[in-house]
């Protein structure tokens, strides 16, 4: 006897390339089977089983991997409740980007990781203090203004006793979090020194930053992650022509990785189709849901992976983008992100809605699609999420049909002047 049998939907698996109609079978909290829907095992499935979920007309996909949240909430400024934010949306697995530091890591372990439903695993910010303040506080205080708080040694020592959370360092560098930019510099040796004695990779937003992105990326190593690949602002992946940097092809040739980080600053129409065009495309793509953005123009992963859809990523291609690829970021492939035999029984029924839908970028373009993902319903474990779920204050479901009122940015900014 089965524990669970969901029928009918078509299942989307780029671990085995399956996009195709099968009935899924849950036992003990794994997955126990893939089987053809008109076959005899099927219907024997369906007729044991303790409960049968009908999911006609939905994907049904491996959890989703969500590889840049920040979920310390009541704590720093930037966290969301994770189950409601992410579990309630179809998202089994977080890896928080670097919301706490060696000195606040504690906290979020006994606070967030230990009482969640949701998976939860972290990248340390090289910062001791972790995103507690920020530019956005008062007073705004960026976690790299002060160089005593990058302390390699704490970090190291948290990371050996969190090892099966902790898997990577984190590091913003963005002059408004560095004095003006003056510690970037120093930081960034520190964070890669680290993430190199920890043999852990490292995640590293860069946007606005005194940096050269041809400095830094030769710097990365094979796994390591660039965050915020289609951000508009100074430091980006184009030059001033709106051309990819040849240190950008040569990273991802190295093995670099490229993730979309969203955000409420971080994602433009204009540069994702100027690089797409250019066959730059991310390995992962990623929310960077926080407090700032949950009422848009994030509002949750689903939503940042209609906007790839939109932009012609085919549908098998977005799915392994939050799924198959984050699973192997995250160390976990054939445990996670997948529906084979023998996985964890995560698992996300997934609405591909047809209409008119406004999607919004962080400049405010508003762009109509013609079709968007809407989660219905969630299994962590083989256990339905049940729980509350994040209310979007102004629209539910989750598309925007204006602008937005948290600070404007400027038109997209190819490039950067080089220091």
């Amino acid at each position: 006897m089965s524990d669970l049998v969901i029928r009918n939907g078509t299942v989307i698996d780029p671990v085995v390339g399956l996009h195709a109609p099968r009935d899924v079978v849950v036992q003990d909290g794994h997955i126990a089977a893939l089987l053809e829907p008109a076959s005899a095992e099927a219907a024997t499935a369906a007729t044991t089983a303790t409960e049968v979920v009908d999911a006609t007309g939905l994907l049904v996909v491996p959890g989703m991997i969500d590889v840049h949240v920040h979920i310390f909430s009541s704590f720093s400024h930037y966290g969301v409740d994770v189950d409601p934010s992410c579990l309630a949306r179809g998202v089994t697995t977080v890896l928080d980007a670097g919301s706490a530091g060696a000195q606040t890591y504690p906290a979020f372990k006994r606070y967030v990781i230990d009482v969640s439903d949701t998976r939860v695993f972290a990248l340390l910010n090289i910062s001791n203090i972790g995103m507690v303040p920020g530019a956005e506080t008062d007073p705004a205080i960026g976690e790299l203004d002060h160089l005593p708080f990058l302390n390699v040694p704490a970090a190291l020592d948290c990371i050996e006793a969190n090892r099966d959370t902790i898997l990577g360092i984190k590091i913003r560098l963005s002059r408004n979090l560095a004095a003006d930019g003056r510690n970037e510099p120093q930081a960034l040796d520190l964070a890669l020194e680290a993430a190199a004695a920890a043999r852990l990779p490292i995640m590293v937003h860069f946007a606005n930053s005194s940096v050269p992105i041809d400095d830094l990326l030769p710097r990365l190593r094979p796994g390591d992650l660039l965050t915020h690949c289609y951000h508009p602002h100074e430091s980006g992946i184009l030059d001033r022509q709106g051309q990819v940097y040849r240190s950008v092809w040569d990273a991802i040739d190295r093995g670099v990785l490229l993730d979309v980080g969203h955000g409420r600053g971080a994602f433009s129409w204009a540069v994702a189709r100027a690089a797409m065009r250019q066959d730059i495309w991310p390995h992962t793509i990623s929310s960077d849901l926080h407090q700032y953005n949950i009422q848009g123009p994030v509002f949750d992963l689903a939503t940042t992976v209609s906007k790839l859809l939109h932009l012609g990523m085919p549908l098998l291609e977005a799915i392994r983008r939050v799924t198959a690829t984050p699973a192997q970021v995250l160390g976990m492939a054939g445990q996670i992100g997948t529906l084979q035999p023998g996985a964890e029984a995560d698992i996300a029924l997934l609405e591909l809605a047809e209409g008119d839908f406004a999607l919004t970028d962080i400049t405010g373009a508003v762009e109509q699609a013609g079709q968007t993902l809407i989660p219905r319903g969630v299994y962590r474990a083989g256990k339905p999420y049940t729980g509350p779920t994040t209310q979007y204050t102004e629209h539910n479901p989750p598309w925007y049909h204006g602008r937005f009122s948290y600070p404007p940015v400027q038109p997209p900014h190819f490039g950067h002047t080089h220091q």
